[in-house]
């Protein structure tokens, strides 16, 4: 069997936000809270959730953007949960990420030439012309034209500056890919160009993507395999199309009937979970299971014990502590 290429063993991330002097004082943010995924070469893991659930947060983790509290990440079989900023270096070009906002990830004063070339002469020791044929290469390989290379940002289209984004990304061919939401700022249209174009550089590059998104749809499309996020945990995790057909969490159950139905006929026919209240605190997060206070089924037990992510199936993990109950809600759920 093929060995991961990305192991997320119990991993935590928490921020300190506030001042000891202010009113409130020092607070503690719990952004991920035992987070464990293993991603396989070739495939495509898709992160869903509400807002402010840990998905961005936990991407930047993946890539050691950020610094973790505690537990574990492995790549390629080294723990790189502790390597400092010059030990992470060789690691760079193996692991990229593309971000949300083109608009912010890309300097407006430097050439698009510039942009792309810049982690060609910081990881490799190409010559001039060599790195001005890649670029125009790189350029060639994301729809784009070699004479865009001599342009600033600001002169693209959002669609347009993305696909610079996936360029620079993909300039030290790399093996992993942390797509943070990149297409959530798009046109419906140049999202799907988009999108195509992340599957065919998969194809043609032997790429692994871990996909952040809250666009479901898309998600779905794209994905091998899906982890929802609820709070700072994944709550469920398996195949794509057995998530959507069958969910057993009540929070992935809600999340799938919001999703919007081509074929008005069938709105009437699966029923609607609507979600009471607002998401807790992450400062201050419920005792017991997270969606405690949310969810249609909870029970005692649910206030009191959280659940762990179990298997339940040959590729689901769940974690309820009611999941027979939950799938039989999600027969009203079906899409």
């Amino acid at each position: 069997m093929t060995a991961p290429l990305l192991e997320i063993s119990n991993v935590s991330k928490r921020f300190a936000v506030g001042s000891r002097f202010s009113s409130q004082g020092l607070r503690i943010v719990n952004a991920l809270d035992d987070v464990s995924l293993s991603v396989m070469p070739g495939e495509t893991v898709g992160l869903v959730g509400e807002s402010g659930c840990g998905k961005s947060t936990l991407g930047r983790c993946i890539t050691r953007l950020y610094e973790l509290t505690s537990g574990s990440l492995r790549f390629a079989g080294t723990d790189i949960s502790s390597l400092s900023t010059r030990e992470m270096r060789p690691l760079r070009r193996r692991i990229q990420m593309v971000f949300q906002d083109p608009s912010a990830s890309l300097n407006p004063r430097r050439r698009v030439r510039d942009l792309i070339a810049e982690p060609l002469r910081v990881h490799t020791k190409m010559g001039s012309e060599e790195i001005t044929a890649r670029v125009a290469e790189l350029l060639d390989i994301v729809g784009l034209k070699p004479d865009h290379a001599m342009r600033f940002p600001h002169e693209f289209s959002g669609g347009q500056r993305q696909r610079i984004g996936i360029a620079r990304a993909i300039a030290l061919n790399p093996e992993l890919i942390v797509l943070d939401e990149p297409v959530s700022a798009l046109d419906v249209s140049v999202q799907a160009q988009i999108v195509n174009l992340l599957a065919d550089l998969q194809e043609r590059l032997n790429l692994t993507y871990v996909f952040i998104a809250h666009d479901l749809s898309v998600v779905r499309q794209v994905s091998t395999r899906i982890a929802v996020m609820y709070l700072g945990s994944i709550v469920e995790l398996g195949d794509a199309e057995d998530v959507f057909s069958r969910p057993s969490h009540p929070y992935t159950q809600a999340l799938i009937s919001a999703v919007p139905v081509p074929d008005v006929g069938k709105v009437g026919s699966r029923g609607r979970v609507v979600l009471t209240g607002d998401v807790p605190s992450p400062i201050n997060p419920p005792s017991g299971c997270r969606f405690h206070t949310r969810c249609p089924i909870a029970q005692d037990r649910c206030r009191n014990e959280r659940p762990v992510l179990r298997q339940l199936g040959a590729s689901r993990h769940v974690a309820c502590h009611f999941p027979s109950a939950a799938d039989q809600a999600a027969q009203a759920v079906r899409p």
